[in-house]
């Protein structure tokens, strides 16, 4: 028996360990402590390889040099005082840049191709998700192309999103001259300590003149043509100017704590060489195996062919850094709205603060809107995040369900004239455990874009009431109830 009640005493040392590490966030600390209750020892284990940041920790990006200027008197407060708040967090400061907004994948690479076969110079690359499929190919081909062309190319890849990205494809990258990265891959040591912190970004620079960046990762799905996945709804920038220079400087700093590829495994399968197709006709093929389907699509998601002057501060969200970047940016942005909100996310599970911010709005007499899918890959987060609705719904918020296909754009807009597009959801991931990249962008041209689709958004969504709410069954709300429990881990 003394071997047993040791046994409990030093589970009770492992539970005050959390207590006293999570002081901060009691909700995160209980959910720890109620799992440590039901697997004792097996739940510290995963709470110290899960919730271990000591080898990721470093300087958060700001310029030593404060190199931004204030918003023309042209601009309202509400944007002034968002502008002066953030300029602590971003980058660079307010960056005078040129932006167009693209509306769904096909446009997205028919954009990114383009501009990667005009590369001169360099080419750096990072993504969440990156398929080796119809999509994948064409753009590595460009690589491969390119870097024999003498540009450098630099690719960095997530070492969970892209896991399966074939290791003979990396091979050939690494062979052809392109320099790769991996970002926390799924193996020792790596798989210890930081498993649990995602490089979530999806950004492309070239020439450090002209960059990507958004929802949109490389993969067919997110052509809206994939049988089994469907439409697919997603919003990203192509940014040319200042702006550029700051998504370089992240990019550069996740390139430093990136793990090199291999250029030889013993054991790897020989592969056949692979006839490379030029440039320009991997460009030319794109629009002939797409184009068909491309016309089929509604006239009204397609994008706008302008690039909209406009000011533009660049965040990172890093899990290294004490700061919650991405959530104290969208609460700067909630708090200071004084006319209008419009936020579109496919994950919808906010903390405390986040959703007094938003209740709080309304109370001000501030037309709040939540756009959010109906249907959601990930069951847990879906039935979690129902559970903020009724609150809401309450205090004023107009919550749409999206229900056409994927909704997977993260965009907010404020008062006509700020916009905040990027990669991250409003979820407690993205917040603190993801590396994530947002811009905040000052432009009554690019909001109006942003609005138009918004609103077109709104004809393939249905407003939620709370009779809709109510009619959910009970054991519905048993599910939904104790998969909020478990929201601070998700």
């Amino acid at each position: 028996m003394e071997w047993i009640l040791g046994l409990c005493l030093v589970n009770m040392l492992f539970m005050l360990i959390i207590a006293i590490r999570e002081v901060r966030r009691p909700s995160k600390a209980l959910n720890w402590l109620a799992l440590s209750l039901i697997l004792p020892f097996i739940a510290f284990g995963l709470y110290l390889s899960s919730t271990n940041p000591l080898g990721i920790r470093r300087k958060r990006l700001t310029s030593d040099v404060n190199e931004s200027t204030n918003l023309p008197d042209s601009f309202n407060r509400s944007a002034s005082v968002i502008a002066d708040a953030l300029n602590q967090f971003s980058v660079h400061g307010l960056r005078a840049s040129r932006v167009q907004i693209l509306i769904n994948g096909i446009k997205t690479y028919e954009e990114l191709i383009e501009s990667l076969k005009n590369a001169q110079n360099t080419i750096d690359m990072e993504y969440f998700i990156y398929r080796d499929d119809q999509i994948g190919r064409k753009i590595t081909n460009v690589l491969v192309e390119q870097v024999k062309s003498g540009v450098r190319v630099r690719f960095v890849r997530d070492g969970l999103g892209s896991w399966n990205f074939p290791r003979n494809q990396i091979k050939r990258m690494m062979e052809a001259g392109i320099e790769c990265r991996t970002i926390f891959p799924l193996r020792f040591p790596w798989i210890l300590s930081n498993w649990n912190y995602r490089d979530h970004c999806k950004n492309v620079m070239i020439d450090g003149e002209k960059a990507f960046t958004g929802g949109i990762n490389v993969g067919y799905e997110y052509t809206g043509l994939k049988p089994d996945v469907g439409f697919w709804r997603d919003t990203h920038l192509r940014i040319e100017g200042e702006a550029s220079e700051d998504l370089q400087t992240i990019f550069d700093a996740h390139w430093r704590i990136a793990t090199p590829g291999r250029k030889k495994n013993r054991g790897d399968a020989k592969t056949s060489p692979q006839k490379v197709p030029s440039v320009k006709e991997a460009h030319s093929n794109l629009l002939t195996e797409l184009g068909a389907e491309f016309d089929r699509i509604d006239e009204t998601h397609r994008s706008n062919e302008s690039l909209h002057k406009a000011y533009v501060q660049t965040l990172e969200g890093n899990p290294g850094i004490p700061t919650t970047i991405i959530r104290t940016t969208y609460f700067i942005c909630l708090t200071q709205a004084n006319r209008t909100i419009d936020i579109t996310t496919p994950f919808f599970i906010p903390e405390e603060d986040i959703l007094m911010a938003i209740k709080t709005a309304v109370a001000r007499g501030v037309r709040v809107r939540l756009l959010v899918p109906r249907h959601i890959e990930n069951k847990i987060v879906g039935y979690a995040k129902r559970t903020y609705y009724g609150e809401l719904i309450e205090a004023g918020v107009h919550i749409y369900e999206y229900n056409k296909g994927m909704l997977h754009a993260k965009q907010m807009v404020i008062d006509g004239e700020v916009a905040v597009v990027g990669a991250a959801n409003w979820d407690m991931r993205s917040f603190r455990l993801n590396y994530e990249t947002c811009e905040v962008i000052y432009s009554a041209d690019v909001v109006e874009d942003l609005t138009e689709q918004f609103e077109r958004d709104l004809n393939d969504s249905f407003l939620l009431k709370v009779d809709d709410l109510v009619q959910r069954s009970i054991p519905q709300r048993i599910i939904e109830q104790g998969a909020r429990l478990f929201s601070p881990l998700l």
